[in-house]
């Protein structure tokens, strides 16, 4: 897995090989000149020979270079940052890009059965984490192998055979950083999950905190939030240890080294094969040769997090999308006569759910489906919708399979008004012209009339240029749904399909809206979704349903005179 992911890393990074030559050239001339600064350093102790023996001019002359080589190598570090920078963010900005773009072609089986705190912890969290990592892979990465190289170069011009001892030691650090590194992976996998499972919980919590109030829940969540914030305070003390142990243990190897160093070197300048002054030399290469270790079994440590966030980035990327092999487009003066087919549908194969389900719409008629909870009304509209395909048999609309059809197509011929309502964050104007983005102010204002939303509306500070929040913001859960009921009648489609559509409006704005429904539906096929009969008395259909089956099937009154469940479930809403 790891392997696959660093591959996939590579070829996101490919298009940007320019850049990253460009930094790797400046990462060339800053340890170049960094290199530089022992010599320079070495000559300047040499300008000193001892009491009033000093070399004035030499070392002016040193100390003049040096200071140009430091300006130089500052000017290379910040052109590398900028680039690294540049890097780093463009290629997490089309991560998280692809990402959420992919997030909107899923389809709502892999929404439904996936938690949402989870998808918020992949495209932001894990996406700051990897480009942490990537950011330090270039910036140190780069220069700590090529100063490893160009140390080694300088110290074997020096003194080859110290350098040789030096070198013969040096696989003893990359063996610890990896034998630490190698386990640090998975611990960080884990520490990312349980992220993601803490940022789910607590992205829910939030939304439904009235509810936790209302049901006295609060002890029960803190408690199970600090379950959960235990889980990863575990995973990222493990991970956090475990790796923190890589530098101190090459920072231990290191030490080893340098003592040698100087054992020997010092030996080699009382044979008087090396002056003070380039064993100084020679030293400060040995402390730069092991510094660059230190920092990438750091920058290592950090690239198995980046690693771990980058793989799950991946899943999200590669989930299957939403397929959609449909070309036939409805046309525009199309009846809206629906039918379903010996239809099978069930969302856990183990539990079936709709099973031989017939029913014929004729254009324009008005269908209301009624039942218990969980008897599959809902089920019906998302496979009328598209948003779940059936098992068996299949739906059509004027004799075509609606799998022919692409999902785009058939939902612009259908308006929806749901008992969730949806509204972004913008303008109220900017919100209903949604359903209709070339829409006059006047047709908007029409709109809301018609959905009684119109007074209530001139009574905000800014009319229909307030900026509501997201999801409405402080509207009530009435004033929302009127919205959305304007929305659905600024643009009206074909067909209709109406969700509990006015249970959150109070009975006498209800009344209302039933007389402008009544308008709306008109010549359309419509769907009606309603626990409160007295909405649906005028239905040319009713289908009772229970357990994914039509026991019932008929008008209102033709249901009355059967005296079955429909009957029953009636009286128990009117009868005294």
């Amino acid at each position: 897995m790891r392997q696959k992911t660093l591959k996939r890393i590579g070829s996101i990074l490919l298009p940007y090989l320019p850049y990253i030559l460009l930094t790797l050239l400046c990462a060339v001339g800053t340890v170049f000149l960094t290199l530089e600064i022992p010599i320079l350093t070495g000559r300047a102790i040499d300008c000193i020979g001892g009491f009033h023996q000093v070399d004035f001019d030499g070392l002016v002359a040193v100390l003049r270079t040096m200071t140009a080589v430091i300006l130089l190598t500052a000017l290379f570090q910040w052109l590398m940052n900028r680039i690294n920078n540049y890097i780093t963010y463009s290629v997490t900005m089309e991560l998280r890009r692809a990402a959420f773009a992919k997030l909107q072609r899923l389809p709502v089986s892999h929404v439904d059965t996936h938690s949402h705190g989870d998808y918020v912890s992949r495209i932001v969290t894990d996406a700051d984490s990897f480009s942490d990592g990537l950011l330090l892979g270039f910036s140190q990465l780069f220069t700590g192998v090529l100063t490893i190289l160009g140390t080694i170069g300088f110290m074997v011009r020096l003194q080859p055979r110290i350098s040789l001892v030096v070198i013969l030691l040096t696989p003893i650090s990359f063996l610890v950083a990896k034998f630490i590194s190698s386990r640090t992976y998975r611990m960080f996998k884990q520490q990312a999950m349980d992220r993601g499972d803490l940022t789910e919980f607590a992205s829910e919590r939030i939304e439904q905190q009235k509810l936790v109030h209302t049901f006295s829940y609060t002890d029960a969540t803190k408690a199970e939030f600090q379950r959960r914030n235990e889980a990863l305070r575990k995973s990222a003390l493990n991970a956090t240890f475990y790796s923190s142990l890589t530098n101190p243990s090459t920072r231990f190897v290191n030490a080893l080294i340098y003592g040698v160093v100087c054992f020997f070197g010092a030996g080699t300048v009382l044979a008087g094969n090396l002056t003070v002054g380039e064993l100084s030399s020679f030293l400060g290469y040995a402390s730069q040769y092991s510094k660059p270790f230190n920092e990438i079994t750091g920058v290592i440590t950090e690239m198995q997090n980046a690693i771990a966030c980058a793989s799950r980035l991946f899943e999200l990327i590669d989930a299957e999308p939403e397929e959609d092999h449909g070309d036939y487009e409805l046309p525009q003066d199309m009846r809206g006569q629906i039918s379903f087919r010996d239809v099978a549908f069930s969302y856990n194969k183990e539990q079936p759910l709709l099973r031989d389900l017939n029913l014929s719409v004729q254009p324009g008629q008005k269908v209301a489906i009624v039942g218990p909870t969980g008897a599959g009304k809902t089920t019906m509209i998302n496979l009328l919708m598209r948003f779940y395909d059936v098992d068996q048999g299949g739906i059509y609309i004027d004799g075509v399979d609606i799998r022919q059809m692409s999902r785009a197509s058939l939902r612009q011929k259908f308006g929806m008004v749901l008992q969730e309502t949806w509204l972004q964050e913008g303008t109220i104007l900017e919100n209903l012209r949604l359903a209709k983005p070339d829409a006059t102010v006047e047709e908007v204002v029409e709109a809301c009339k018609a959905s009684h939303a119109h007074s209530f509306i001139k009574r905000l500070p800014n009319g229909y240029d307030t900026r509501l929040g997201m999801d409405g913001g402080s509207l009530s859960q009435g004033q929302k749904q009127l919205l959305c009921i304007a929305r659905v009648m600024l643009n009206l489609p074909p067909m209709l399909i109406l969700d509990e559509a006015t249970s959150s409006i109070d009975t006498r704005t209800e009344m209302k809206i039933q007389e402008a429904f009544g308008r709306m539906m008109e010549g359309r096929t419509t769907f009606v979704v309603a626990h409160r009969l007295s909405t649906i008395i005028n239905s040319d259909i009713i289908l009772y349903m229970e357990h994914g089956q039509v026991l019932e099937q008929g008008s209102h009154k033709a249901l009355l005179e059967k005296n079955g469940k429909y009957a029953a479930l009636y009286y128990s809403q009117f009868k005294i």
